[in-house]
């Protein structure tokens, strides 16, 4: 018993240990708005912040709600090894209110139900209406590569799925077939004096609570249901399993609600929410919660109401005469309101255009919300300028959420094209080291796109200009490796390949933490795995543009790993790729980087303001050996990203290949030509000259 409790003792202080402030991730609702939960289907929020997720007036169809961040799930149990292998999950908790009620029909058939899902994507999209209760289809429920974890509240018994009945909580892994399930009901008691079994109907139309607990340590998952009205979580739970969870759940995931309508529609509302990672949940007050909307009770035609009316009884007497008057004046009161309220909203009218916004409106985020976040988009909020417009800092009303808000004019050169490009990009890309999109807004020609806001600002405030704070070697190397995994998720580990076509020091932002995430995707292509990417305009920045782009226009994975090996250049060396304040023969980096390796001495190149130590510059001369690799000319001598990331992670155990091999002329590696109007920013906006390709091969 006693190595029991030690080996507990331990895996506790582990816990621990690993958790800091920035992983106790927590979030309330205490009522719904668009700019803090993401819709899709048939969700919708009422004026009161009620989430319906459907409705009884549509048919097969779903309905969807998720927290727009993805949750930090687990953590690596061996500090030396990162891998997935190594990691486990964290405690988390849960709870919410919610409230089905059936359509008014006199129909014994119950519609579907409803479940809160924790899963690897922002929405399901692949999810049928049809008996998946808005989770899987036919072809991957049950398949183990869907990472999900739902607790379904299910009103219909299905053979196919082996439900115990029509009125039932279940735990799912991966597919319908709950491994737990019990009827709906509650324990009232305690182990002193017993329990006693009270059923639930879930279709009931009355708002009821459920607490949904996993403990890491024990690997256990509690469920427990009771009638909202309930003040204390009853002590025992209606169900419980034994599960390890860190097989099933990904690092980060996205948590929401899920529904479908089925053949019979169903009412399935949530009032209020709450969820946190290692700790309990925020208990939630039925009072303080938006209220249900009265329901029609099919079986006895009663109405029925969150709270009894307590106006039933009053006088029949004669008062028209006395009320009449009142009422008028009342009316006249509020249509003058009407009318301004209307006008006023005018200036908050999101405009849907022509290049398929549909497809976007799950993102959706109101303008009025956005001038709420950013205070109006005054000067003091302003994060930066560019090209492209404005960035203002904000945060969410009723959330701590905050945010950055890309701001595009119409007079832009990224228009309409490059705008749904990004939202198409980013609403789909899901890994740690790119920027989430969170939303987007169109108002009076206006773009604006809502990303998570990144606290240390973009890396090249870091590097150049003497800046005022600047970063040691391994918070680079972090940054660099970082970056890296995130190129080779897009080039290789996603469903399609992503060309990002602008990856440099001030397109990569920092979050609290100093990691790396690469951002800005108004360039980005897609195309299948397998197939030629035909993209003939050339875009970038001067100094990371690869020399083929210039031949052949067509951007590939390549042309993305040699701006790669630019940022390796400029991060190692703190400098920019071209700088005509320096020296002829050294104002291009490569060619600097080049002359120190060639005279035996590649460490020269690096920033002066580095002192490395012997580890430490082991790492510093892989780096730059990488960048001059991902600058050859010919675009299949460079190395893919998953290679580059082999060598970042394992440094001296591979080999580099010789550079001198690919003989060099004797004017060494210069391959741009100056353009006249090329600023120190090293951005040149007409078309560029290429002398001669980086690291030319001999042929």
């Amino acid at each position: 018993m006693y190595w029991k409790l030690v080996i507990n003792i331990l895996v506790v202080t582990q816990l621990v240990l690993a958790v800091d402030k920035d992983l106790t991730s927590s979030i309330t609702f205490t009522g719904f708005n668009s700019s803090n939960i993401m819709l899709s289907g048939e969700a919708e929020i009422n004026d009161i912040g009620l989430l319906r997720l459907t409705n009884t007036s549509v048919k097969f169809q779903i309905g969807s709600a998720f927290y727009p961040k993805p949750l930090t799930f687990k953590y690596f149990q061996n500090t030396f090894s990162s891998t997935t292998a190594n990691s486990k999950c964290f405690s988390f908790s849960t709870t919410f209110i919610f409230a089905i009620k059936p359509g008014q029909s006199e129909s014994p058939t119950n519609g579907h139900g409803m479940a809160l899902v924790i899963s690897p994507t922002l929405g399901l999209p692949e999810a049928s209406s049809k008996r998946f209760l808005g989770l899987f289809n036919e072809s991957n429920n049950g398949d183990a590569t869907n990472h999900i974890l739902a607790i379904e509240l299910d009103t219909k018994e299905s053979s196919s799925f082996r439900d115990i009945d029509d009125n039932h909580v279940g735990i799912d892994i991966n597919g319908l077939e709950s491994v737990a399930s019990a009827s709906a009901a509650y324990f009232v008691g305690d182990n002193n004096n017993g329990y006693e079994f009270k059923n639930l109907s879930l279709v009931s139309g009355k708002p009821m609570k459920v607490w949904v607990e996993y403990d890491a340590v024990v690997k256990q998952i509690n469920v427990t249901l009771a009638p909202a009205i309930v003040v204390r979580k009853p002590q025992k739970p209606l169900l419980s399993l034994t599960k390890d969870l860190s097989p099933i759940l990904k690092d980060t995931m996205f948590v929401g609600f899920t529904s479908s309508t089925g053949s019979v529609g169903s009412n399935h509302y949530v009032l209020g929410w709450s969820f946190k990672i290692n700790g309990q949940a925020k208990e939630l007050d039925l009072k303080q919660l938006p209220k249900l909307p009265a329901y029609v009770d099919p079986s006895n035609k009663t109405m029925e109401y969150l709270e009894p009316n307590k106006n039933k009884k009053g006088s029949n007497k004669p008062i028209l005469i006395v009320v009449l008057p009142i009422v008028l004046v009342m009316a006249m009161a509020i249509s003058v309101v009407m009318v301004y309220v209307v006008r006023r909203s005018k200036r908050f009218v999101e405009v849907i255009e022509n290049w398929d916004e549909v497809e976007f409106r799950p993102h959706s985020v109101k303008y009025k919300d956005l001038c709420i976040a950013t205070k109006g988009f005054i000067d003091k909020e302003l994060l930066g300028k560019g090209g492209f417009g404005s960035v203002y800092k904000g945060m969410l009303p009723n959330t701590s959420t905050e945010i950055a808000v890309k701001k595009v004019s119409n007079k832009s050169r990224q228009g309409m094209k490059e705008f749904s490009s990004e939202i198409s990009s980013m609403s789909r890309l899901r890994h740690r080291n790119l920027v989430p999109l969170l939303g987007y807004c169109q108002h009076k020609g206006e773009l604006l796109l809502v990303y998570d806001y990144m606290p240390n600002g973009s890396l090249d405030k870091y590097l150049f200009d003497h800046p005022k704070k600047t970063l040691n070697w391994n918070q680079r190397f972090r940054v660099i490796k970082g970056v890296a995994s995130g190129l080779l998720y897009l080039h290789e580990e996603w469903e399609q390949v992503v060309v990002h076509r602008d990856i440099k020091a001030s397109n990569v932002l920092l979050d609290s933490e100093l990691n790396g995430r690469l951002g800005d995707f108004g360039l980005a292509r897609f195309y299948d795995h397998g197939t030629d990417h035909k993209t003939t305009h050339i875009a970038g920045t001067m100094g990371y543009i690869a020399p083929e782009l210039t031949r052949m226009g067509k951007a590939t994975t390549y042309s993305d790993v040699f701006a790669f090996g630019a940022f390796l250049l400029e991060v190692a060396c703190g400098r920019r790729p071209i700088d005509r304040r320096e020296p002829q023969e050294d104002a291009i980096l490569v060619d600097r980087v080049f002359s120190c390796w060639d005279r035996g001495n590649i460490l020269e190149a690096k920033d002066q303001k580095l002192e490395c130590d012997h580890i430490v510059a082991d790492e510093v001369e892989v780096v730059l050996t990488l960048g001059l690799w991902c600058s050859l000319s010919e675009p299949l001598a460079r190395p893919s990203m998953r290679i580059v990331m082999e060598h970042l992670e394992k440094l001296h155990q591979l080999s580099l290949p010789d550079i001198s091999q690919f003989r060099l002329s004797a004017n060494g590696l210069t391959f741009l030509q100056y353009c006249e109007s090329f600023q120190s920013s090293g951005s040149c906006t007409f078309q560029l000259s290429v002398v001669d390709s980086v690291l030319s091969c001999g042929r």
